[in-house]
């Protein structure tokens, strides 16, 4: 399993800048951690780490090879609980995910339902939160299939941040090979499930992780939030369960997975080295010691 990093270490920074920080710190794989539609006011000014949907991709391939690092997935994360919208990113984008990623060698596309925000979403049942979050899922999951690609659901709002959430949403739509999961350590424990108990029922279906740990302030948080974007500690310092979700893992025939760690290269390090002494194996070298 490679160990690789999310594109935002540098604030308000190009993806090219992302990819020079990440190269620097000895990883040699990355996730396309944010991306959109059309064109971005910010991205095109150089400010913003984000992957038009519309854009080549094999000029975005070209760009992570200039740095000897591998696209591992493409991060698609959209409003699946909200209303259809055009303004909302959903069904429309996952689908221009896939074919970019299929364009490009790129097997995984990662989404999930987030948080609801409209009053229209709040209001849903447990059994239509299901059944909307599936509906949107349907014409891009098989499109994955036919384009030889993984959807990817990720622990990240109130149905994907439970095992019978996802569960209940894979078959709805049938569990066809095209769809599975990606683990996030940290919005999994964060939203009330047990990261080791989610890998061990749904180790089949989990292709992809995502690397989080968290200390004891969010303690008071755990099943009222559904996801936490980043880490601000290094792995094996906060209160989730990491070596027990390698030792469900660390044997699968998984190919890579993601650091979401906001800190310095230290902090990257020992995260590294944690997961190598978990079991966790990877062929890239941990940031060097600064």
């Amino acid at each position: 399993m490679k160990i690789g990093v999310f594109l935002l270490i540098e604030p308000f920074a190009s993806v090219e800048v992302q990819l020079q920080r990440a190269k620097s710190m000895g990883f040699d794989c990355a996730d396309i951690t944010d991306t959109n539609s059309g064109g971005s006011m910010l991205a095109t000014a150089g400010f913003s780490p984000t992957v038009s949907l519309d854009d080549n991709p094999f000029e975005v391939k070209r760009l992570f090879e200039q740095y000897g690092i591998q696209p591992s997935t493409v991060c698609a994360h959209a409003g699946l609980l909200e209303p259809s919208n055009p303004a909302t990113y959903a069904t429309a984008e996952i689908m221009k995910a896939i074919r970019f990623a299929a364009a490009i060698g790129i097997r995984d596309v990662v989404t999930t339902d987030m948080d609801p925000k409209s009053t229209w979403a709040k209001n849903l049942s447990y059994a239509e939160q299901v059944f909307v979050v599936a509906e949107k899922l349907v014409a891009p999951v098989a499109m994955a299939a036919d384009y030889g690609v993984r959807v990817l659901l990720e622990p990240h709002g109130p149905v994907t941040g439970s095992i019978r959430g996802l569960q209940d949403v894979m078959d709805r739509l049938g569990s066809p090979e095209s769809l599975g999961i990606n683990l996030d350590t940290g919005n999994a424990w964060l939203g009330g499930a047990d990261p080791v108990e989610m890998a061990t029922v749904l180790k089949d279906k989990i292709h992809h992780v995502h690397w989080k740990d968290l200390d004891e302030q969010w303690e008071s948080k755990r099943g009222t939030v559904f996801g936490c974007g980043f880490s601000t500690i290094a792995l094996g310092d906060g209160v989730i369960d990491i070596k027990g979700v390698c030792d469900v893992l660390k044997n699968r025939d998984i190919k890579s997975s993601t650091l979401e760690i906001i800190g310095d290269e230290d902090m990257l390090r020992r995260s590294v080295e944690y997961l190598h002494e978990c079991g966790v194996k990877s062929s890239a070298t941990a940031p060097a010691p600064v």
